[in-house]
């Protein structure tokens, strides 16, 4: 009996060590409710301090085997070597998933310089595909390619593409704070670009001719608006529309007048011309908008954005129904989210942060998150393609983790729900590649290039 209860408190004990462990680490599953409960009510400053003392042996073991990691990395150069392959479990349906990661040759984000740190803005990565290329940029402007049929090879086998990023920068005497994002179409790639100049922070488009031996990127869309801190509230994302148009996300960049004021850019969705460069506004109201997928056959814009402290949103601009002015999203007066430390004061005074949108005529999120995922982009696959229904896959950051998304057959609601967790990872960007029925991953702490199999 006495042996019975020493292994059932020895179980219990190293039960407890594995949580607590993962809780002070970090590394735990950011969506997992149990450990976010335990976590609410362990101080941050007590889960440092017992991390750099009880725990200093797993401590430094994780920081060496991460250490040990980058070193091959940079050893690598630009082999874009395989180095990892797993199976992942979905949550819900128990569907195996193939995960292939590629070593990409930029710098690694880094937590621990905390999100107020603008050499984390120059640390976020994109890619692209192009024909039979596949194309990326990291946050600090690099661009490198590779032949899309070496993600069936044991190295990607990447080639620096010169290009113009730096003399841009000098012209303008203005200091790189980060690329949002990398896009093709019609024979051009197209960046989003944030600097800070004499006048305070902003954000532009890009655009060069497709040339793998140099880009040269040349001023597509000026917003000629400014906003004076450093935030990491941008957004970035380009994406195809209809009639020669792409859309421009832009976040609200910690102005909280701005969205819903039609005059400025900030918190808005807006399409450009191609030949002319000139805008129109499809929608505002939000805060930070990081994906974008335009849905052709319904004329659907399909967009993902940051919440405040929670409500993460998913949100469906139908074009169809909303025809005669911009639709609004609500923010900052309508959100799911709760406000920050040190925002409480301007929602109390303005009366925001009213949970439903609808009582405001606000276009209510077709799906939010709380507690919040960190949402990054969002892919559309009908069911031709994914032989069960129409999907959304929708990225995270936070929550390490791609959402499967079951849509009904009118594209109105979301009905059924997966989810595939990638431990200790964050994910910026997500591709699909047709021809090889893969999804492309950009992982951002090593980072990588991950190949995962839908089949």
């Amino acid at each position: 009996m006495k042996k019975k209860i020493i292994l059932i408190f020895l179980a219990l004990f190293i039960i407890s060590f594995v949580g607590f462990w993962s809780i002070v680490s970090g590394g735990y599953d950011k969506q997992n409710k149990t450990i976010l409960f335990l976590k609410k009510i362990i101080p941050p400053h007590l889960a440092k301090k017992v991390r750099d003392t009880v725990f200093i042996i797993p401590e430094l073991k994780e920081q060496n085997k991460f250490l040990a990691l980058q070193v091959k990395k940079y050893e690598q150069g630009y082999n874009g070597s395989l180095f990892n392959e797993q199976i992942i479990l979905s949550e819900n349906k128990k569907k195996k998933y193939n995960l292939k990661e590629f070593f990409l040759p930029f710098p690694r984000l880094d937590i621990r310089l905390g999100w107020a740190a603008t050499e984390n803005s120059r640390r976020a990565h994109y890619l692209e595909i192009v024909g039979d290329k596949i194309f990326s940029i990291s946050g600090l402007g690099e661009t490198i390619y590779f032949d899309r049929k070496n993600i069936n090879k044991k190295k990607l086998d990447q080639k620096v593409v010169e290009n113009n990023i730096k003399d841009i920068l000098l012209e303008n005497k203005a200091e790189l704070i980060g690329i949002r994002d990398l896009y093709y179409d019609d024979n051009n790639l197209y960046i989003s670009l944030q600097h800070k100049d004499k006048n305070g922070f902003t954000i532009n488009v890009y655009r060069a001719v497709l040339n793998t031996d140099k880009l040269i990127f040349k001023l597509f869309f000026e917003t000629k608006e400014y906003w004076p801190n450093y935030n990491v509230f941008s957004g970035g994302r380009l994406e195809k529309f209809k009639d020669n148009k792409i859309l421009f996300s832009i976040g609200f960049a910690y102005e909280y007048y701005s969205p819903q004021n039609k005059n400025s850019f900030l918190g808005k969705i807006i399409s450009i011309d191609k030949a002319s460069s000139k805008h129109e506004l499809v929608s505002y109201g939000h805060r930070n908008p990081q994906g974008l997928f335009y849905l052709k056959k319904n004329n659907m814009i399909i967009n993902t954005e940051h919440g405040p402290k929670g409500g993460d949103e998913i949100n469906f601009n139908n074009l169809n129904y909303n025809k005669k002015e911009a639709s609004n999203f609500g923010w900052p007066i309508s959100s799911y989210g709760r406000p920050y430390p040190g925002e409480e004061k301007i929602f109390e005074k303005n009366g925001w942060l009213e949970k439903s949108h609808k009582i405001n005529g606000f276009i209510e999120p077709v799906k939010y998150f709380d507690p919040a995922i960190g949402i990054s982009e969002i892919i559309y696959l009908s069911e031709k393609k994914t032989n069960s229904g129409d999907k959304l896959y929708v990225s995270s950051l936070r929550a390490g983790s791609i959402y499967l998304l079951d849509l009904d057959k009118e594209l109105k609601n979301i009905i059924g729900e997966d989810r595939l967790f990638f431990e200790n990872k964050r994910i910026r960007d997500l591709k699909f590649d047709a021809d090889n029925n893969v999804f492309l991953i950009v992982f951002e702490f090593t980072p990588s290039i991950g190949v995962l199999s839908i089949n």
